[in-house]
């Protein structure tokens, strides 16, 4: 049981050791992880227990099958989705206690039905140029921003 209700879910991702670090963060935050499949990488309990080293464990995790099994799960709060297309600068974006932080795929985002989906499309805002923080990165950046906002920070 997390201290938050806050949860951070992953979006179909690319990297292992992402998740890895994502696992991390979540684990020191005390927030609840998901992963919405299929990942780009073999999605087994050895490799999650490599990825996360002594932070998480493969049963830390849940995993939804598809998209569509995510999104047919009843809802509790806000579906808060962080893309470099966002619509609010998170430094302008209030956070419920409630959202669940979306991230998309480390190689292509999320697909317009995803984007769709969404209550809110946050970006983090990055000097001229700059394309994107890295998946985790942008994980760590985001959750405690919104654990700050919401009074839940351990």
């Amino acid at each position: 049981m997390t201290s938050s209700s806050l949860n951070v879910t992953l979006f179909q991702p690319d990297i292992a050791a992402n998740l890895g670090a994502i696992m991390r963060s979540c684990a020191c935050f005390d927030v609840a992880l998901s992963v919405i499949e299929p990942c780009g990488f073999p999605l087994t309990e050895k490799s999650l227990r490599r990825a996360a080293m002594d932070y998480g464990t493969p049963t830390a995790l849940t995993r939804h099958v598809s998209w569509d099994a995510f999104k047919a799960l009843p809802r509790t709060g806000r579906r808060v989705l962080l893309t470099t297309k966002g619509a609010t600068s998170l430094a302008d974006f209030i956070f419920e206690p409630s959202d669940t932080l979306i991230f998309g795929r480390e190689s292509a985002g999320v697909p317009d039905d995803v984007h769709a989906a969404m209550d809110a499309r946050v970006v983090i805002p990055m000097a001229a140029g700059a394309r994107s923080l890295n998946l985790s990165n942008s994980v760590a950046v985001t959750l405690f921003e919104a654990l700050r906002q919401t009074q839940s920070l351990p």
